[in-house]
């Protein structure tokens, strides 16, 4: 194979600039002189569309207050908890953790939520379903201890509140209802 000089190398390289330039700016005129493409149809977000279902959800606000009742419900008992509120889907909406609550606190909350929002029951009444299906325990992200409470609107549920770090479970599930309760206000 023959060695090409320092000048042909050089001249060979602003060639295949020019040429890779000239292609950039004639792609670049093309998409600036080409029409828009159609915009995609639509799905018509009506109620009457079978693909379509609608949902209720919490606000960030709504669950703050319902979250910050459990607290200071929990805070009028002196009592340190960590406090969750959780959407239909058992997607985090809001934590506080109270001052000094436990560090176990702040996981248990959440997982409590989730399972009452899951069950759409109070974790009390789930715990005591372990006596004839004990694998439910096994669920991923559940905690089967009393401290979760439901959020329903007509029944459904939309929202779980889970309370953890009292020194009772039953302690914990009074403090998530006070939150629910506030909602109702």
């Amino acid at each position: 194979m023959k060695k090409l000089s320092l000048r042909t190398r050089v001249l060979t390289g602003a060639v295949a600039a020019a040429v890779l330039g000239a292609g950039t700016f004639g792609a670049m005129s093309a998409n600036a002189s080409t029409p828009a493409a159609a915009p995609v149809a639509a799905v018509d977000a009506d109620t009457a569309n079978r693909n379509l279902q609608q949902t209720t959800h919490l606000t960030v606000a709504a669950a703050t207050k319902a979250a910050q009742a459990a607290l200071d419900a929990a805070k009028k008992e002196n009592q340190r908890v960590s406090v969750a509120v959780v959407d239909r889907n058992g997607n985090t909406v809001v934590t506080l953790r109270g001052d000094g609550a436990g560090p176990q606190a702040y996981e248990s909350a959440v997982k409590k939520a989730y399972t009452a929002v899951s069950w759409n029951a109070p974790t009390s009444e789930l715990a005591k379903r372990l006596e004839q299906a004990p694998n439910l325990k096994d669920i991923p992200g559940t905690l089967f201890l009393a401290g979760g409470a439901p959020v329903q609107v007509k029944g459904a549920p939309v929202a779980g509140i889970g309370v953890a770090g009292a020194p009772s479970g039953d302690l914990d599930e009074k403090f998530a209802k006070a939150g629910v309760a506030t909602l109702a206000k």
